[in-house]
């Protein structure tokens, strides 16, 4: 029993590594150690000067940091290498890299001028690009709050009788004539185009009383004749009726253009001229203001790029005035000789059809040239009708 026990003491205290190896922890880390600096040292080169060695002194990044207490086992021992190794692993450095990083902050090191400033002339060049339009919307901005401000002032100022105002009694005369003709012409092609409607669906209902009547007069034999007759007089009263609304319609397309195109493009001019008059008038007011005030050296800077600005102001206010007087001249001769075809076109399509003359009403036509259209080039295809 003894015997037994004093067995199992022995076992116990003698310990057994994996290998059935009798040799402690202790000594397996001492071997290994030994065995890694005997390698350590046969790599290093032979030609090593000691001198330098001595100079250079120990590297303080290669120093253990000891994780237990004083005295503790080897395993706990941690070189700094292997932390800054992991550190450059986690995030994301090489072991290289962090060696030329190394290398580069020892003093009297050489090191080549980055070239990231390269990559940042085009943004630089952008920027300066956007800010060079920021300051143009800015000028241009700041110019038009000024031109709005004086216009405004100078708008009232004649409103309540206060500011004086630029003239020119024949051009305003003439200018006054124009819209009211311009109204009492909008007037005639509403009402043109009113009797267009009217007579184009008077021309419908008899086109269809003319079928209707025809029709009849296949059945009815007892009244074949008297259809027969009105049928054949709608029938010839709806071409004479296209053939009016051909000139009608060639009537209201002629004034639209003249009322719609040539008198409002007139009209633009004129606005645009009343614009120019408006500035040049405030402009002028401020070079006045300016003018009556005391003299230094501010003011007189002030009332130089006044009058520059008067002087614009003036220039493209007279070069507007000769616009609309050549305008109003051109279009005073082209309605006069428009009104003279127009009007005697619609007098002799309206006579010739209501005298029944439909040799004259065609006529009259080809006169003007008025060309009409087919019959039928209205009217859907039955293709289109599915």
């Amino acid at each position: 029993m003894t015997d037994s026990i004093l067995s199992k003491a022995a076992t116990m205290e003698i310990p057994i590594n994996s290998n059935g190896d009798t040799r402690t922890a202790e000594e397996d880390s001492l071997e290994q150690i030994g065995g890694s600096l005997d390698e350590i040292v046969g790599k290093l080169p032979v030609a090593m000067d000691l001198q330098q060695v001595m100079v250079s002194g120990p590297n303080l990044n290669e120093t253990s940091i000891v994780s237990g207490g004083y005295g503790g086992a080897a395993e706990g021992i941690i070189p700094t290498g292997s932390i800054k190794d992991i550190r450059s692993k986690s995030s994301g450095i090489t072991p290289n890299q962090l060696a030329a990083s190394r290398i580069a902050n020892q003093p009297g090191h050489y090191q080549a001028p980055s070239m990231h400033h390269s990559n940042s002339n085009p943004s630089m060049i952008s920027e300066e690009a956007t800010r060079g339009v920021a300051v143009e919307k800015f000028d241009s901005v700041k110019k038009w709050s000024i031109n709005t401000y004086k216009c405004t002032k100078q708008m009232f100022s004649e409103r309540f009788g206060r500011g004086m105002k630029t003239v020119d009694l024949e051009l305003e005369a003439q200018i006054d004539v124009l819209r009211d003709t311009k109204l009492k012409y909008e007037c005639i092609l509403r009402l043109a185009r009113a009797l267009t409607n009217h007579f184009y669906n008077m021309v419908q209902t008899q086109q269809a009383l003319g079928d209707t009547f025809a029709d009849l007069s296949q059945k009815s034999p007892e009244l074949q004749d008297e259809f027969g007759y009105n049928a054949e007089t709608q029938k010839l009263l709806c071409k004479n009726g296209e053939t009016l609304l051909g000139a009608i319609n060639f009537f209201v397309s002629s004034i639209n253009t003249l009322v719609n195109k040539t008198m409002e493009d007139t009209l633009m001019t004129i606005k645009m001229y009343e614009n120019a008059r408006l500035e040049y008038d405030a402009y002028r007011t401020d070079l006045e203001e300016l003018s009556t005030g005391p003299r230094d050296s501010a003011t007189i800077m002030r009332i130089e790029t006044a009058h520059q600005q008067y002087q614009i102001h003036k220039d493209k206010y007279e070069r507007l005035r000769s616009d609309v007087s050549i305008k109003l001249k051109f279009l005073e001769e082209n309605k006069v000789k428009v009104m003279h075809k127009q009007l005697l076109l619609f007098h002799n399509a309206i006579s010739a059809y209501f005298a029944g003359n439909q040799q004259q009403l065609e006529e009259t036509l080809r006169q003007f040239n008025v060309k009409l259209k087919p019959p039928g080039s209205d009217k859907p295809s039955w293709l289109e009708e599915q």
